[in-house]
């Protein structure tokens, strides 16, 4: 079966997975952690790309990212974030072979119906992994900085997020208390299918008005689907 083509918009926000091959474990301890990061702050500013959120598990990313102008600034970044972290690990371990599966899944994001939610999503993921009660106890993604309780001076901020407060401080509290509520899992599931089948992340009437002015048509399947005209 023909790769379906990968679905990239100019200044839109992309929920991106990469997983490690066969599922295998990808960071063993800091360093590797430390290494991926600083990969990913070099390569979205040399790339003008925006990091809207991150989380970094055993065994795969997640990452929210925004290309700007150059859509093609995603597959660029995550090349590089793939090719650098193989040859550390290799090198390190007195290994050979990859490290990842061979492509990264995403999808492009509604920014004001699910920008927040896919952030939250990935945030959470060490909670519904069990590894932590609070997310922002989680050293290796964006949620701790997001809360406040560390700075992390290259990580964008979404529109979204700095709707939250005036402030600094009443964001990252507003923002906390957001990450504490209730998340349907018809959401959860909603994110999920869509980046693992490359699809939008997004209402039926956002894909229908994109579909025209694309000149594509951009559908919505599966269970999870949301209703037309759903915010």
């Amino acid at each position: 079966m023909p790769r379906q083509a990968r679905f990239v918009l100019p200044n839109y926000p992309h929920h991106v997975i990469q997983r490690g091959h066969n599922r295998q474990v990808v960071f063993t301890g800091d360093d590797d952690y430390i290494y991926y990061l600083e990969t990913l702050q070099e390569w979205k500013t040399r790339l003008q790309c925006k990091v809207y959120a991150y989380c970094l598990m055993t065994n795969h990313v997640h990452l929210v990212i925004d290309p700007g102008d150059h859509p093609e600034h995603l597959g660029m970044l995550m090349k590089r974030l793939a090719g650098r972290q193989t040859r550390y690990v290799n090198a390190v371990e007195k290994r050979s072979g990859s490290l990842w599966e061979g492509r990264y899944k995403s999808s492009p994001v509604q920014e004001d119906a699910y920008l927040l939610a896919c952030c939250r999503y990935v945030e959470l993921n060490p909670v519904r992994a069990g590894m932590v009660g609070d997310p922002a106890d989680y050293r290796w993604s964006s949620c701790p900085a997001k809360v406040g309780r560390i700075k992390q001076p290259w990580l964008d901020f979404d529109p979204l997020y700095l709707r939250m407060g005036r402030s600094k401080a009443k964001r990252a509290k507003q923002y906390a208390a957001w990450l504490r509520e209730t998340v349907p899992e018809s959401e959860w599931q909603r994110i999920r299918q869509a980046t693992q089948r490359g699809q939008l992340t997004a209402t039926e009437r956002f894909a229908e008005e994109l579909s025209e002015k694309l000149g594509r048509r951009l559908e919505l399947r599966g269970p999870g689907r949301p209703r037309k005209g759903s915010k």
